[in-house]
Order: C-alpha cells, then structure tokens, then sequence
C-alpha cells in the first residue's frame, strides 16, 4: 500500500501507527519521529497545535508498538528491517569466560568436594544430644512439684 496513493477519508480512519509504518515502510529508511509524525499531522491537515500536543502520546504509541524499534540519536525504523545476528558460539564462549575463570584450579574443586563428603559423614547423633535436657510437662498435673 502506497502512502500517496491512500486517500484522506481512508487516512483518517487509520491509527497513527499503521500510518507510520506506511511512512517508513515506503520510504525504506530510517526517521526521526517529529518528522514522520509532521508528515501524518500535514497529510491529514491537523495543524501545528496537534503535533504540539499530541508528539508525546505519538511516542508512547510507538515505542509500546513492537513493529517500530527506537534507534540511537532519535531514529526510529521497523523492527523487521533489523535483524539480531546470535552466535551461539561467542554466547557459549562469554558464559564459559564468566563461570571458569583461567585461574580456576583443580585442587580448589577437590577441596570442595572433600567439604561436602565431610558433611555426609557426620554423625545424626549431634541432635539426640541437642534433646537430653528436654523436659516434656504433662497438662495432667496441676503443680510442678507433683513431678
């Protein structure tokens, strides 16, 4: 669908959006947002009191629409001109940089695993211990002294 080719009555029941994916679709470039929001408050005769007032609801109408992607210095363009290129590799690389430094050292991990084979081993017995001096009150007697 070409932008000149649409008319103004078709225009006017359009949401700004689709409008500015129209724009930047056909232009095939990258745009500020105060320039393709001028170009839809021209084409349909809103004045300049709209585009004042109305630039920030456009923004917010845009940067929440996931078809457009906010560029650097003010650019906007569609998301589907722009790819993300992952390499897995790298991202694998950066995780392994991150986790095993070059300085990890197999003595280390074997003292780890010494710790914890050193807490299986303990005794249960430490708790029965932590009970001896417990004092279990029947509610059957009224006074302590009957104990």
């Amino acid at each position: 669908m070409k932008f000149k080719t649409i008319t103004n009555e078709e225009l006017e029941t359009l949401p700004f959006d689709d409008i500015a994916y129209i724009i930047l679709k056909e232009k095939g470039k990258k745009m500020k947002i105060s320039d393709i929001f001028k170009i839809i408050c021209d084409t349909l005769n809103l004045g300049d009191e709209v585009f004042e007032n109305q630039i920030g609801d456009f923004f917010a109408l845009l940067a929440t629409e996931k078809r457009f992607i906010q560029l650097e210095k003010g650019y906007w363009d569609l998301r589907e001109n722009h790819t993300a290129e992952i390499s897995i590799k790298e991202i694998e690389d950066e995780l392994d940089d991150e986790i095993l430094p070059e300085e990890f050292d197999d003595k280390e991990e074997d003292e780890e695993l010494d710790y914890y084979d050193d807490i299986d081993d303990m005794d249960d017995d430490k708790e029965d211990d932590d009970l001896k001096d417990l004092v279990i009150v029947d509610e059957g007697y009224e006074d302590e002294s009957e104990l």
